[in-house]
């Protein structure tokens, strides 16, 4: 039988897994729709806002290019020097610190505003993460979240992931902070004036689908480890099935030259109680 192995021993799993390959590279193809959730915030120049699992920085640069007084975490120690050297690259002022989602290094109420975008949404205990996202917050302050939602394209691609490398047992899936249910219940204690809406985001890359395949494989740590976890044959199969599934959903005028998936996430707002 199957045992969910220790937290510690999770959270290293996950540290490892962020750091594998390079994250950076598939950022900057989703970067300009990490600009545009920026934009929808409408968060004012001299706003104190943490980003939650920064990674390489695709929302914090264009918080702290609006003014804003940014800080980002993650747990990826190498993501966060790509954060640094974005920031130092167009002379921006950001503070990126090493740290935990679950246990975020802060004092209570230091923010105007928390976001994350596809990132705290992959902490293993997500009652913990609602937990921090307030408690850092100032009462009113503005939480943003953009999360994979299950019916997505990359809800269907970790679907997929999860079939020929299932996760640890007792793991709720990353996806179901994009199902507004599970949403609103998660955030329930902690905020107010929880509102939800599916935002389109694509992706669109150089080559056919074996090709965008073959960057995720490379660079895009999850996919990267699951698939160093299967033996040839598996690795084999799982190929196969993931490039089926984006030729299924390649809309590319010419789909031997070029992918184009049209994508979305949950948009989530709230406000701290």
């Amino acid at each position: 039988m199957a045992t969910t192995p220790g937290i510690d021993q999770i959270k290293q799993g996950m540290r490892t897994t962020w750091m594998a390959g390079d994250f950076g590279v598939i950022a900057k193809t989703i970067s300009a729709g990490a600009e545009e959730f920026v934009r929808s915030l409408h968060l004012p120049a001299g706003a104190k806002v943490l980003d939650v699992a920064t990674g390489t920085g695709n929302v914090a640069i264009p918080l702290a290019r609006a003014g804003c007084v940014v800080t980002g975490v993650d747990i990826a120690p190498n993501l966060l020097e790509q954060a640094r050297e974005r920031a130092a690259a167009e002379g921006l002022s950001a503070t990126f610190d090493e740290g935990d989602a679950e246990a975020l290094p802060y004092a209570d109420g230091s923010f105007d505003a928390v976001v994350t975008m596809f990132g705290a949404m992959f902490a293993p205990r997500p009652d913990l993460v609602a937990k921090e996202l307030a408690r850092v917050l100032r009462p009113g302050g503005l939480l943003a979240m953009a999360n994979w939602n299950p019916e997505s394209f990359t809800g269907k691609m970790f679907r997929m992931g999860s079939q020929h490398v299932p996760p640890p047992p007792g793991i709720a899936p990353p996806v179901l902070w994009g199902d507004e249910a599970t949403v609103q219940q998660r955030l329930d204690d902690g905020f107010t004036d929880i509102h939800t809406e599916l935002t389109p985001i694509d992706f669109d890359l150089p080559g056919a689908p074996a090709a965008a395949v073959q960057l995720f494989r490379t660079y895009f740590g999850p996919t990267k480890m699951a698939f160093s976890r299967l033996n040839e044959a598996g690795q084999a199969a799982f190929a196969t099935d993931m490039v089926a599934l984006w030729s299924a959903h390649n809309v590319a005028d010419d789909p031997t030259s070029r992918t184009l998936v049209r994508n979305e996430y949950r948009k989530v707002t709230a406000h701290r109680k």
